[in-house]
C-alpha cells in the first residue's frame, strides 16, 4: 500500500496508507463523531475547504449508493480514517468508498492513530493541514500547512452554490418495488424560495414533505428578485466557512427582514443573526457529529441533534429584538433564535439530519405554521 502523509500546522506529522485519489491538498482539519452517514458527510457542501477525520474506527463497510447523496458530488478536500473496510455489504451499494473517492479526486489516508489526532485537535483546535501521497521532507509538509489559508474571511459559498435557479420536487425517499426517492404526494400549500449557500438535499426533501413547493436560487440572488416570485416564505440554507465572508448574503437577508417569514439552518442561522446586527466567532474545534445535546430555553426540553459548523453566534452580540430559543448543553453556545416581532427564526443544528437523529424535524412544521400566519 502506498504511503500517505498528514502534516498539521502545529508541526505534527502522521504517516499512514493512501486510498482513493493520489496527490496533495491543504485544508482545515476537523473531526466528526458520527458512527454512520459517511456518504452524507462526504457530499455535504458545508465541508468545502476542510478535510474530515472520522472518529469511528471502521468506515466504508456499506459502500456508496445513489440515494444518500446530499449534493451532486463530494465537497471536502480529504478524508481521514482509522481503517477502510475490505468488505462492502449493502443491497443498495453501487460502488466502494475507495472507488467513489478515486472517481472524484478525493485523497484518503488510513492506518493512523485517529484517537491521538482527535485529542490533538481538541487540545490545540482545528487547524490547517496538508494531506499528501507525494514523498517529501516532513518539514516541507509542515511549512505548506502553516502557509495554507484558513477559513476566516473567505467566501466558500460561491464555490458550492447553484449557478442557476431550479425547482425541487422530490420528497423523502422510500423503498417501493425496488424504487426509491419517489415524487412526494403531499399537497403543496406553501411556496418557498431557498437561498442556496450549500444546500443539503435532505433539507429540500423535508421542505417538500412539509407541504412546500420549492424554488432554489443562487446565493447572490438580489432580494427584490426573490420577492418578485411572490413566495410565502424564504429559507436560508446551510453552507461552508465564515458567515462574515459572504457580506452580500447578509445584506440580502437584511432587506427581507419584516417582509416575509424566514427560516435559517446552520450558516443560514449565522447569516440571519449578522443581518439582525449580531456577531459571530470561530469555535475552537467546532461541532461536527450526530450527538450534540440542545436545550429549548422556553420549555427546558432537550433534543439530540446533528451539527456541522466551525463558527457560532456571539452571546453578547444578540440584539434586544431577538430571543435565544436554544443552547448547546456542552459549551452553552447559541443554537437557536427567533425575532420578537417578525416571523423569523433559525437554528444552528440540522433538523433534517440523515441518517439522524430526528428529534428536531418538527421545526419544518413550525416554518409552515409561520407561513400560514404571514407577516
Amino acid at each position: 500500500m502506498k504511503k500517505a502523509y498528514l502534516a498539521l500546522a502545529d508541526g505534527k506529522v502522521f504517516e499512514g496508507h493512501h486510498f482513493g485519489a493520489e496527490g496533495e491538498v491543504d485544508a482545515e482539519i476537523v473531526f466528526n463523531t458520527s458512527m454512520s452517514g459517511y456518504q452524507e458527510i462526504i457530499t455535504d457542501p458545508s465541508y468545502c475547504g476542510q478535510m474530515v477525520l472520522m472518529t469511528y474506527p471502521l468506515i466504508g463497510n456499506y459502500g456508496i449508493n445513489p440515494q444518500d447523496f446530499e449534493s451532486d458530488r463530494p465537497h471536502l478536500s480529504g478524508f481521514i480514517i482509522k481503517e477502510l473496510s475490505g468488505v462492502t455489504s449493502n443491497w443498495r451499494s453501487r460502488e466502494s468508498l475507495e472507488d467513489f473517492l478515486k472517481k472524484y479526486g478525493i485523497i484518503g489516508i488510513q492506518g493512523i492513530d485517529t484517537r491521538a489526532l482527535t485529542r490533538r485537535i481538541r487540545e490545540k483546535g482545528a487547524q490547517q493541514a496538508v494531506l499528501s501521497t507525494i514523498p517529501q521532507e516532513h518539514k516541507e509538509l509542515i511549512r505548506k500547512a502553516q502557509n495554507s489559508p484558513g477559513l476566516v474571511g473567505r467566501d466558500l459559498v460561491k464555490e458550492v452554490t447553484c449557478q442557476e435557479p431550479y425547482d425541487w420536487e422530490d420528497g423523502e425517499w422510500e423503498i417501493l418495488n425496488g424504487e426509491t426517492l419517489l415524487k412526494s404526494k403531499v399537497d403543496k400549500n406553501h411556496y418557498v424560495v431557498v437561498y442556496d449557500f450549500g444546500i443539503k438535499r435532505n433539507i429540500l426533501r423535508m421542505l417538500v414533505e412539509s407541504g412546500c413547493r420549492v424554488r432554489v436560487v443562487p446565493a447572490s440572488t438580489p432580494p427584490e428578485e426573490v420577492l418578485a416570485l411572490k413566495p410565502d416564505g424564504v429559507f436560508l440554507s446551510n453552507g461552508p466557512g465564515d458567515p462574515e465572508g459572504v457580506p452580500y448574503a447578509i445584506q440580502n437577508v437584511k432587506f427581507l427582514l419584516g417582509k416575509i417569514p424566514i427560516f435559517g439552518i446552520c450558516l443560514g442561522h449565522q447569516i440571519l443573526n449578522l443581518a439582525l446586527n449580531g456577531k459571530t466567532f470561530k469555535l475552537r474545534f467546532g461541532h461536527h457529529g450526530g450527538n450534540q445535546p440542545v436545550m429549548d430555553t422556553p420549555t427546558g426540553k432537550v433534543e439530540i441533534t446533528s451539527q456541522n459548523h466551525g463558527f457560532a453566534v456571539s452571546q453578547d452580540s444578540v440584539d434586544s429584538s431577538v430571543d435565544v430559543t436554544s443552547i448547546n448543553l456542552n459549551d452553552q453556545t447559541i443554537e437557536g433564535i427567533s425575532h420578537k416581532e417578525w416571523p423569523v427564526f433559525s437554528v444552528q443544528y440540522h433538523p433534517e439530519a440523515s441518517p439522524g437523529p430526528h428529534d428536531s424535524s418538527h421545526l419544518f412544521k413550525r416554518f409552515t405554521q409561520l407561513m400560514k400566519e404571514g407577516v
